[in-house]
């Protein structure tokens, strides 16, 4: 395993408005703690990674700020910036992304001494070995290698469902462009990234839904999530005695 080396930046919304799919997911837990527990055991787990060795938080949220600050995260301010995305304006990505021009700022705080991946905030399972082998596909100027044997210097992991991303990274010297958003892991491999696949369970396992929480429960969720999703009455568990 190679030295800690990673800038690793993760986006995160106003609380009020984030993982709006998974509003009511827990009875009796505001949505606001349950958004804030998954960025925190998501944030808990990249820090704990061997290879990461800054997790940059981009992020408006005073709340967020503060609890992410408190795990060791170094926290910016997120632009929200409502002007296009020049991050691949030629492949379908949505004319305003405030996603990914989040992603984006936190980068550019980086410099080009390190290498930089952009991952996303509702990991609340996630283990730091999983996101190291991803990551160790290439570090400093190295490069990622593909299931062909071809070498590239940008990669993305695609979520549980294969359609979305959980992780995007770039050695020194590429530029990261962010792609981030319904769809984007077809975005990101038209943009030349490298498609990345393995035994990750845990990092491709993002929640959006009350199932996909279940899902990551099965997993073993970080503390956090874990602490609300034992004193919340889940979503799925109505559903069932309902019908």
């Amino acid at each position: 395993m190679r030295n800690a080396t990673w800038s690793v930046v993760l986006p995160v919304k106003r609380l009020a408005v984030a993982k709006s799919r998974l509003r009511g997911a827990l009875d009796g837990v505001p949505h606001e703690e349950l958004a804030l527990a998954l960025a925190r055991d998501t944030v808990a787990a990249a820090l704990a990674c061997p290879l990461v060795a800054e997790v940059v938080v981009v992020t408006s949220d005073p709340a967020a700020t503060a609890a992410l600050g408190a795990l060791g995260a170094r926290t910016v301010a997120d632009p929200e910036l409502a002007a296009p995305d020049l991050a691949a304006p030629d492949l379908g990505a949505p004319e305003v992304s405030g996603l990914n021009a989040a992603v984006a700022h936190g980068a550019a705080t980086v410099g080009g001494s390190r290498p930089v991946a952009a991952l996303t905030a509702d990991l609340p399972a996630l283990r730091p070995a999983e996101l190291a082998a991803a990551l160790d596909t290439g570090t400093g100027t190295a490069s990622a290698v593909d299931t062909a044997g071809t070498r590239a210097r940008r990669w993305f992991v695609p979520d549980a469902a294969g359609t979305g991303t959980v992780l995007l990274a770039a050695a020194i010297g590429t530029a990261l462009r962010p792609g981030f958003g319904a769809g984007s892991a077809v975005r990101h491999q038209r943009s030349g990234a490298v498609r990345r696949g393995g035994d990750w369970p845990t990092l491709r396992r993002d929640v959006d839904t009350a199932a996909d929480l279940t899902d990551a429960a099965r997993l073993g969720l970080g503390r956090h999530t874990a602490a609300l999703y034992a004193s919340g009455y889940r979503a799925d568990m109505r559903q069932r005695s309902v019908s």
